[in-house]
Protein backbone atom coordinates (compact mmCIF):
# COMPACT_ATOMS: atom_id res chain seq x y z
CA UNK A 1 0.00 0.00 0.00
CA UNK A 2 2.69 2.56 0.35
CA UNK A 3 3.78 2.47 -2.78
CA UNK A 4 0.50 2.63 -3.80
CA UNK A 5 0.41 6.13 -1.85
CA UNK A 6 3.52 7.04 -2.97
CA UNK A 7 2.60 6.70 -6.59
CA UNK A 8 -0.19 8.61 -6.63
CA UNK A 9 1.75 11.32 -4.17
CA UNK A 10 -0.35 11.37 -1.07
CA UNK A 11 0.73 11.44 2.26
CA UNK A 12 -0.21 9.28 5.06
CA UNK A 13 -2.77 12.24 6.43
CA UNK A 14 -4.10 13.00 3.08
CA UNK A 15 -4.66 9.02 2.51
CA UNK A 16 -6.55 8.41 5.90
CA UNK A 17 -8.40 11.30 5.66
CA UNK A 18 -9.90 10.22 2.21
CA UNK A 19 -10.32 6.33 3.51
CA UNK A 20 -11.71 7.46 6.89
CA UNK A 21 -9.62 6.06 9.07
CA UNK A 22 -6.58 7.18 11.67
CA UNK A 23 -3.34 8.17 10.44
CA UNK A 24 -1.72 5.60 12.39
CA UNK A 25 -4.17 3.17 11.17
CA UNK A 26 -2.67 3.67 7.82
CA UNK A 27 0.92 3.57 9.41
CA UNK A 28 0.67 0.04 11.18
CA UNK A 29 -1.27 -1.30 7.80
CA UNK A 30 1.94 -0.28 5.91
CA UNK A 31 4.26 -1.41 8.56
CA UNK A 32 2.67 -4.78 8.30
CA UNK A 33 1.49 -4.32 12.39
CA UNK A 34 -2.10 -4.35 11.30
CA UNK A 35 -4.24 -6.26 9.05
CA UNK A 36 -7.14 -4.36 8.26
CA UNK A 37 -10.75 -5.57 7.70
CA UNK A 38 -12.12 -6.81 5.04
CA UNK A 39 -14.47 -3.79 4.78
CA UNK A 40 -11.70 -1.53 4.82
CA UNK A 41 -9.34 -3.66 2.89
CA UNK A 42 -11.92 -3.36 -0.10
CA UNK A 43 -12.28 0.40 0.91
CA UNK A 44 -8.57 0.87 -0.05
CA UNK A 45 -8.64 -1.65 -2.85
CA UNK A 46 -11.47 1.23 -4.36
CA UNK A 47 -9.68 3.48 -3.69
CA UNK A 48 -6.38 2.48 -5.66
CA UNK A 49 -8.74 1.29 -8.42
CA UNK A 50 -6.87 -1.96 -7.82
CA UNK A 51 -8.23 -5.73 -6.38
CA UNK A 52 -7.56 -6.35 -2.71
CA UNK A 53 -5.93 -9.32 -3.55
CA UNK A 54 -3.08 -7.18 -5.58
CA UNK A 55 -2.56 -4.86 -2.44
CA UNK A 56 -2.66 -7.45 0.08
CA UNK A 57 -1.64 -11.27 0.07
CA UNK A 58 -0.72 -13.35 2.97
CA UNK A 59 3.00 -13.95 4.22
CA UNK A 60 3.65 -17.90 4.15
Amino acid sequence: MRELRKLKNLSQKSLSESLNVSRQTVISIENGKYDPSLKLGMKIADFFDSRVEEIFFLEE
